[in-house]
Parts: C-alpha cells; structure tokens; sequence
C-alpha cells in the first residue's frame, strides 16, 4: 500500500511518500481502506517530534479518517466488513489503509460522503464535549470563540448555535470572519484590528462572554481571561498560536470564573457512553442541516505536506482532507 512516511522529525518538506506492507491486524482492531483523511494541528507537531504522544519511526501522520472497513479482529463484534466508518487514529490515516482498536471506530451516517466523515470526528467532538460537558453551555448564554474560522472554530459555532447561545465569533480577517457569519454567528470581532477585550466588553454591555473558547492561546487567551464575565468558563482547548499562556490565577477569582481543559482523545476513551451520546446528536443536527463541515481544500495523497504546511502556517479555513481514494 501507499503511504506518507515521517521518517525522522523535522518539518513536513521531509515526508515521503511509498509502498509499505499493509498493517498487521490486531485482535481489538479493524482494518480500514482509508478514502478520505482529516488534516489536524496535531499533524503539525507530531512529524516534529513536538506533541504529547511520539509514534516509532518510521510512522504515517494523519489523526483521523473515514473509510471502509476491509478486515475485523476476532474480539471486535461490533462492526463489520464493509461498513462506511469514521476512526480516530492518532496516526497512521496519510495511507491506504490503516489498523485502528475498534473502540475508536464510528459508523457514519448513509448521507455523509467520505470527505465530510474526515473532516466530522475530531473537530466536531472536541467542540461538543467542550460546549457540553465542560463547560455545560446553557440557551441564552453568550459564547465567544477564538480562531472562529478554523475546522473547532467553526465546529464551536455551529454547535453554539445548536445549542442556543448567543456566539461572538472572532478571528484575524475580514475574509474568516465571512466564514464564521455564514456558519450563524452572532457578533463578529477582527482582533487584528481592535481590542478583543474592548469589543467583548461592548457586544455584552460590560457583561463578558459566558462561555470562552480557545483554540488559540498566546496573547489572546491573555486577553480573553480579562473578558470573562462572572461565572464564566474559559475553554482551553489548544495552542495554535505556538505559545502556551500563563494564568494569573487572580482573575479566576476575581470573577467567580474557570478554565477547564478539553481533551476529547481521552474523554472518548474514558467516556465512551457520553462520547457515543454526543455524536448522535450531531449526527442529528447534521440530518436536519444545522452543522455542516467546511471542507476548503482537498490534496491528493502524494501533496499530504503541502496540506499540513497549509494549516500549520494558519492559512486553512475550515478544514482541509486528505483525498486517498
């Protein structure tokens, strides 16, 4: 089978692609003719060496993907050769086929092509469990989110809506926030080009935003902290910005507020009945039109790198896939 293969850590120019055997299967797992893989910023620091989790070398990124299952382990009883299925791998989906535990395995809706399955799995459960069981995001609510135009961004905004806060989006460009606006937020705010804290204190009459949530961190989450309004959660979901913040802790205190980690890989595994609950859900809401997945750019198999360089260097709006069959 073909396969992208990170053969030393170091940037994505240094990727090649090549014939390898076919994974060996396990008892627990599925085998996966992978048609579509899902482009993540844990792409970008896996291939460097730089993310919690390092595969052996050599490995295949690629952290999410949909396809067809072509073998199932004697232990996995739930799924079958042939069904049409989503998969969190961690690694391994920039391939033709990839082995995967069947407890990180979905089947995907009749109506959802391949290239949306990609791109559903990660943003959308990130941003569900956060919105849910992290911060508990009620009706009326007002929610601000970061890096609103990115795949979790536009995730958090839709399923906001769904949810019915009140969503501000925020982002860096005219052009991303069209992106956000289209996708039903609220309130828009540029914070290339004004203050993100003045603009939140404004859109909420001095009240702060509910509910925070931030992809991003760096000197926005400095400044979204200070935008919080009483009661308020602060969603610290990623570090897209390349510098991870630092909390004085007296303005947690201040405003009665919390910051509350999402780790959506562990809860799915810890939580799998929740985990499972959720996605029915926003298997619903995609069913009646209400979320959607941007899917911006398409790459072939054999441009996997350009693809992670493109959202590594924060020009991707939405999401971007990896196009395999």
């Amino acid at each position: 089978m073909k396969a992208v293969l990170c053969k030393a850590f170091g940037p994505a120019e240094t990727l090649v692609l090549e014939e390898i055997a076919s994974p060996e299967l396990k008892k627990t797992e599925v085998l996966i003719d992978v048609h579509a893989a899902g482009v993540n910023f844990p792409d970008t620091l896996i291939i460097e060496g730089k993310y919690q989790f390092k595969p052996a070398l050599p490995f295949s990124p690629g952290g999410e993907a949909a396809g067809v299952i072509s073998a199932v382990g004697e232990k996995v009883s739930n799924l079958k050769v042939g069904d049409r299925v989503m998969a969190l791998t961690g690694w391994g989906s920039f391939a033709e086929q990839v082995a995967v535990p069947g407890y990180n395995v979905m089947p995907i809706p009749a109506a959802m092509d391949f290239n949306s399955a990609a791109a559903f799995g990660m943003t959308y459960g990130t941003s569900m469990h956060a919105l849910k069981q992290r911060a508990n995001l009620q009706p009326g609510e007002t929610l601000l989110v970061l890096g609103a135009s990115g795949g979790v961004g536009l995730a958090a905004v839709e399923i906001g809506k769904a949810l019915g806060a009140r969503v501000i989006a925020a982002a860096s460009s005219a052009e991303k926030l069209a992106v956000a606006k289209a996708a039903g937020a609220d309130e828009l705010i540029n914070y290339s080009a004004s203050n993100l804290k003045e603009e939140v204190k404004r859109l909420t009459g001095g009240q702060g935003a509910d509910v925070i949530y931030d992809p991003v961190g760096g000197d926005l989450f400095d400044q979204a902290i200070r935008s919080i309004a009483w009661n308020g959660r602060l969603l610290v979901v990623g570090f897209a910005s390349g510098r991870i913040p630092e909390l004085p802790v007296n303005l947690c205190l201040l405003k009665g507020a919390a910051v509350l980690g999402v780790f959506w890989g562990a809860f799915a595994q810890r939580q799998p009945q929740d985990n499972a609950a959720n996605f029915a859900q926003l298997f619903a809401w995609h069913a009646e039109g209400k979320i959607q997945p941007l899917v911006s750019q398409v790459f072939p198999l054999a441009q996997a790198a350009e693809a992670i360089n493109t959202l590594g260097q924060r020009k991707a709006v939405g999401k971007l896939v990896v196009q395999v069959r």
